[in-house]
C-alpha cells in the first residue's frame, strides 16, 4: 500500500465515524398517521360556479342558456369583510322593477341632502314603489327625484334639457362608483308615451339595465346600514322585509314567488328583498339571515324564462347548502 492510499483509508474512515454519530444524535421522526383525506373548503366563487353549472343542468330541458341567467352573492357572515363571488355579474340586463330599489336609496339621499320634502305622500309612494311594487308610485318619485314629467314631445334643445335632468339618479349613483348601469327611465304597466318613448330611444337603448353586481352591492350597503346613513337604511329595510311563511294567490309575490321559495319550511330564517318581473323577465335580489348565522345578498337575474318560479329559489337553495362548505 503507499502512502497516498493510506491517506484515503484514514479519509473515508474518519467520514464514517461522522456519519455515524450524527444519525445516532438526531431524533427519529415520527410516522404521519394515514387517515380519510379532508376536502379542501371551497372558495365563495367556486360555489358560484358550481351553482351555475347545477341550475343551467337542471333546466336543461327547459332551454335554460347561460346568456339568460345571472346572479351575484355577497357573503356577509363576516360583516367587516364581505366576500363577492358572481356568474356573469357584470352583464346588463333590463332590471324590470327591481330598478326602484335605486329609486328608493335616492330618494333618501335626497331627503338627507334636503333637496325635496319629507310629505305624506311621498312615503306613500315610496312605501306602494316597494312594498306593492307599483308603477304609477314609482313615476311619481321618479317626477320627485329629477323634475321632468312626462308628456308630448319636445322640440330637441328642451328635450336634451330634459333627458340631463331625467338622468340625476344615474349620476348619483356614478358619484358613488357604480358602472355599466342605468336609472334613469320610469316603469310602466304597457308602454311609455310622448317623451318618455323619446328618452328610450328608437331601439330601446336607453332603457334601465342593472347588473346583478351592482344590484347586490346596492342591497348589501342598505342591509349593513351604509347606504346614505345607518338610520336611512334602516327604514329602507323595513319596506324590504318580507314574510316567507305566509301564503298567497298571486303567483308573483315578492314574498314567496322567488328567493322566498327557498326558505319554505325554514324556521328562523329571515329575509328582504325587491323583485322584477315582465313578460320576459324574472329577477329578484334578497338579503337572507339563516338560523345558523349565516348572511348574505344574492341577486338573480333571468331572461326568456318569466313563467318558470323555480330558476330563482334553485340557485338560491345551491348557494345555501353550499355556503357551509365556504370558510
Amino acid at each position: 500500500m503507499n502512502t497516498n492510499q493510506a491517506y484515503r483509508l484514514k479519509g473515508l474512515g474518519r467520514l464514517c465515524l461522522v456519519f455515524c454519530w450524527l444519525t445516532a444524535t438526531v431524533p427519529a421522526q415520527p410516522k404521519m398517521a394515514i387517515g380519510p383525506t379532508q376536502t379542501p373548503a371551497r372558495t365563495l366563487q367556486s360555489l358560484v360556479d358550481e351553482a351555475a353549472k347545477a341550475t343551467l343542468g337542471k333546466f336543461a330541458d327547459k332551454k335554460l342558456e347561460e346568456k339568460q341567467l345571472s346572479f351575484t352573492l355577497i357573503d356577509l357572515r363576516d360583516p367587516q369583510r364581505p366576500v363577492t363571488a358572481s356568474f356573469r355579474g357584470n352583464e346588463r340586463v333590463y332590471p324590470a322593477s327591481v330598478v326602484k330599489l335605486f329609486f328608493l336609496a335616492a330618494t333618501h339621499q335626497w331627503l338627507e341632502d334636503k333637496k325635496i320634502e319629507d310629505t305624506p305622500e311621498l312615503r306613500r309612494a315610496l312605501k306602494d314603489m316597494i312594498v306593492d311594487s307599483s308603477n304609477e308610485a314609482t313615476q311619481y318619485i321618479v317626477d320627485v327625484l329629477s323634475q321632468s314629467p312626462g308628456g308630448f314631445e319636445l322640440p330637441p334643445q328642451e328635450m336634451k334639457e330634459w333627458q340631463h335632468r331625467r338622468d340625476a339618479v344615474n349620476r348619483y349613483f356614478s358619484s358613488l362608483g357604480y358602472t355599466n348601469i342605468n336609472t334613469n327611465q320610469k316603469t310602466f304597466c304597457e308602454d311609455a308615451y310622448g317623451r318618455e318613448k323619446v328618452s328610450r330611444g328608437p331601439n330601446g337603448e336607453n332603457r334601465n339595465k342593472l347588473t346583478t353586481d351592482a344590484t347586490a352591492r346596492l342591497l348589501m350597503e342598505i342591509a349593513s346600514g351604509k347606504s346614505v346613513t345607518s338610520q336611512r337604511s334602516a327604514l329602507m329595510m323595513d319596506l324590504l322585509t318580507r314574510d316567507y311563511t305566509g301564503t298567497s294567490s298571486d303567483a308573483d309575490s315578492q314574498a314567496v314567488g322567488f328567493t322566498g321559495i327557498a326558505l319554505a319550511g325554514m324556521k328562523g330564517a329571515r329575509l328582504w328583498s325587491k323583485a322584477g318581473w315582465t313578460s320576459t323577465t324574472r329577477h329578484d335580489v334578497a338579503y337572507v339571515e339563516l338560523p345558523d348565522g349565516g348572511k348574505f345578498v344574492l341577486a338573480t337575474f333571468t331572461s326568456d324564462h318569466a313563467r318558470n318560479r323555480e330558476i330563482i329559489p334553485t340557485v338560491a337553495r345551491l348557494v345555501i347548502d353550499g355556503l357551509k362548505t365556504v370558510k
